[in-house]
């Protein structure tokens, strides 16, 4: 065993404690008369028609989007792997996450280069902040 300084040492990024996600609702909210009606679309919207029996929350129409949905604060928005996410478009923007490795991981942004991806990939894995889609847009090198 060797004796010294332990913050030389990298010890890969393990994200938040992991705490059970609970979803209150599983399946999908439809829009109303969205099945009966081609130009209703499924996507959500609020019913406002002024004597509309959704709206007025009669038996039978369906449920709602309301708040008590949400998912729990502390599990909002914590990726599978125990992380929240934060997109990087450039290696600076690397930087910010350079003291939160451990909460936050990068995602490149869809819109950047291959040549830039790699650079941020590189630069990622020296200050320990993992990436969640580094191997995106990067080819294996063939020898010819």
């Amino acid at each position: 065993m060797v004796k010294g300084p332990q913050s030389l040492v990298l010890v890969p990024a393990q994200g938040i404690a992991k705490r059970k996600v609970i979803k209150k609702y599983k399946g999908k909210i439809k829009r109303w008369h969205s099945h009966q009606f081609m130009k209703v679309g499924e996507s959500w919207r609020k019913p406002k028609g002024i004597d509309g029996r959704q709206r007025r929350k009669f038996k039978g129409t369906g449920k709602q989007v309301n708040i008590g949905y949400g998912s729990d604060k502390k599990t909002r928005h914590v990726l599978p792997n125990g992380f929240y996410k934060f997109t990087v478009s450039n290696v600076k923007d690397l930087e910010m996450l350079m003291m939160n490795n451990r909460r936050y991981c990068a995602e490149i942004a869809g819109n950047v280069s291959s040549l830039k991806r790699k650079a941020i990939v590189d630069r990622a894995e020296q200050l320990n902040i993992r990436v969640t889609n580094g191997l995106a847009k990067l080819r294996p090198e063939e020898n010819e």
